[in-house]
């Protein structure tokens, strides 16, 4: 769907040069929620940007559907726009129309017969819950209402790419999650491809399929959201993770004084569960199968996406080969473990 090759940014004004991408390399397929996660400043909005051509990248290639952006003329760029749907964090409405028109207006720009046009409306309306509020105006709306009217009006050409840049940022949570909801809705029901930007992790949790990691303007780490929940590749990935998902242990855990008595010691170790392996006794076959015993010492679940995921701090004790052999049992069955203490 979405090709981004040997991407670079740079803007020049003044003495200095700013570099907002540098070298960028994802591939988006068709049908899935993509998230591109980074802190302010990273290069995530410029690289948006660029996808609709609203900034010329200074190197590199964009292919949608196997057209380079790159390559098009205004003309070629303006019908492509046109398929493109934009969702913005500030929502971006017209205040001097009302619900109704604020969507309609993409249709009229686009030329689409009014009859048409305004059956379209309607249908939008009824696809994002906002049927009762037609004829109201945006100043009447709630947040989560102004991004609602945003993401019909994003869908009236029937885009074949849907781009959300921090579209939940100025939300609360509870709304967040309804927007999102809405948004994963759409995907199943369309099979409409999504691109999120966002600096917060929670909306990659929830709504995406893969996502990419950018820090200081380069791209340093794709993969699926359970593959990186699970095992971050980078302190960048680590560092939004643990905003949501506490997997730091405390000095005075780590420090606990490793028992030893002749053949007997312990083991600090992290056990992570994803998925089916979530609901599984799997502690407690261990505990039955052989002779340790285990002191849990902290844990948290959540769920990535419609995943169940968490993370166990447990102390084996025991004699060494039974700790490996145990820690084996566990890995046999889907869980990764994580040594923490030796």
């Amino acid at each position: 769907m979405i090709q981004i090759n040997n991407l670079s940014k740079i803007f020049s004004g003044g003495e200095q040069e700013v570099v907002a991408l540098k070298n960028v390399n994802v591939s988006v397929n068709q049908g899935e929620i993509f998230g591109i996660i980074g802190l302010s400043g990273a290069g995530k909005s410029t690289l948006i940007r660029c996808m609709n051509m609203l900034e010329k990248p200074t190197t590199g290639n964009i292919l949608i559907n196997g057209q380079d952006v790159t390559l098009m003329n205004n003309k070629e760029l303006r019908l492509l726009r046109q398929k493109i749907g934009m969702i913005f964090q500030h929502f971006n409405l017209l205040s001097s129309r009302n619900v109704f028109d604020n969507i309609m207006f993409p249709l009229e720009i686009a030329g689409v017969p009014e009859k048409k046009a305004r059956q379209k409306v309607g249908e939008l309306l009824e696809l994002v819950g906002l049927s009762d509020k037609t004829w109201v105006y945006p100043e009447q709306l709630s947040g989560g209402q102004k991004q609602r009217v945003g993401i019909a009006r994003a869908l009236a050409n029937d885009p074949i790419l849907l781009l959300s840049d921090e579209a939940t940022s100025a939300l609360d949570p509870q709304t967040t999650r309804s927007i999102l909801k809405l948004l994963k809705d759409i995907n199943q029901q369309f099979g409409l491809t999504i691109l999120l930007i966002t600096h917060d992790m929670n909306v990659i949790k929830e709504a995406c399929d893969r996502v990419a990691v950018i820090d200081d303007s380069k791209i340093v780490e794709v993969g699926d959201v359970l593959s990186i929940f699970s095992n971050p590749g980078t302190p960048t990935s680590r560092s939004f993770i643990n905003t949501i998902i506490n997997k730091e242990i405390s000095e005075e855990i780590l420090h606990r004084s490793v028992v030893e008595n002749g053949q007997t010691i312990s083991r600090l170790i992290r056990v992570s569960f994803i998925g089916a392996s979530a609901g599984e006794p799997l502690i407690s076959t261990m505990l039955q199968k052989y002779n340790v015993k285990a002191n849990i010492l902290y844990g948290n679940i959540d769920r990535v996406k419609d995943t169940p995921f968490g993370n166990l701090t447990v102390e084996l004790i025991g004699t060494p080969v039974l700790i490996s052999e145990a820690m084996d049992f566990l890995r046999e069955n889907g869980l990764e473990i994580e040594v923490l203490q030796k």
